[in-house]
């Protein structure tokens, strides 16, 4: 029937390498046919045992767009189906199936301009590295701002990269937030970002964002995102992404 989407089909993925960020986070680098994709995107996995048995679970890329690999970085899920094999079993050269990429609303494009603002918790900062890594590459004019919490400085993925873009990028500003720890630089903070905090990261950065995106856990997101339209934010600017269990879903 004209006039439709055509679906996605299920295409072989290779891996190409896999490092570790952090203990829980390991990034996996793939050469695959699905094509050009968006910062902010997704993809579906589909693993499938001898038996038969498939497990599907969806991973947000963390890769720009145009990077010579597909990179997605997976966190061990204890009770999960799929990440266990990601950071057990899987080596370089070894294939399984993927899908997308996926999403149209939680995306950032050059051409959408700024201020950006980006408040991930946890893996959350995936999508968004994926935009701060594009918008280094085409729009470093762009003015932008990574708010990221995590339990512990050891769970900060891309840690030291956000720090080198930090240090050679007038336009990008990092705030860390670490909930489970003390801080670990005097601009930093080291409890849960709550309004107030919110507020005061604002009113330090001096910009009035254009565009806001936010992931993280469904509680997380809920809080961030009623934080910053409680804050003056409009609310058609601010978009989200939560995680149930492996899935990005986005939400308004």
């Amino acid at each position: 029937m004209s006039g439709l989407p055509t679906p996605l089909r299920w295409q072989q993925a290779t891996i190409e390498r896999i490092v570790r960020q952090t203990p829980r986070v390991v990034s996996v680098f793939l050469r695959t046919g699905i094509g050009a994709h968006e910062a902010g995107q997704h993809v579906d996995i589909r693993l499938t045992a001898p038996d038969g048995y498939e497990a599907q679970r969806s991973y947000s890329i963390a890769s720009a767009p145009n990077a010579p690999e597909l990179e997605l970085a997976i966190e061990r899920l204890e009770e999960g189906e799929v990440s266990p094999y990601f950071h057990e079993i899987a080596r370089p050269g070894d294939t399984f199936e993927v899908r997308g990429p996926i999403g149209g609303h939680f995306i950032w494009r050059p051409e959408d301009g700024g201020p950006l603002l980006l408040i991930g918790g946890g893996s959350g900062v995936v999508p968004l590295m994926a935009m701060a890594r594009h918008r280094t590459r085409v729009a470093p004019q762009t003015q932008a701002l990574l708010v990221y919490s995590a339990r512990m400085w050891s769970e900060i993925v891309y840690r030291e990269e956000l720090f080198d873009l930090e240090a050679r990028d007038a336009n990008f500003r990092l705030i860390l937030t670490t909930t489970r720890e003390p801080r670990h630089r005097p601009h930093d903070y080291d409890r849960r970002l709550d309004p107030t905090l919110i507020r005061e990261f604002l009113a330090r950065w001096q910009h009035a964002p254009r565009h806001a995106y936010v992931c993280g856990s469904n509680a997380f997101v809920e809080a961030m995102t009623s934080a910053l339209v409680a804050d003056g934010i409009p609310a058609r600017i601010v978009r989200a992404e939560r995680y149930g269990g492996d899935d990005p879903v986005a939400v308004a």
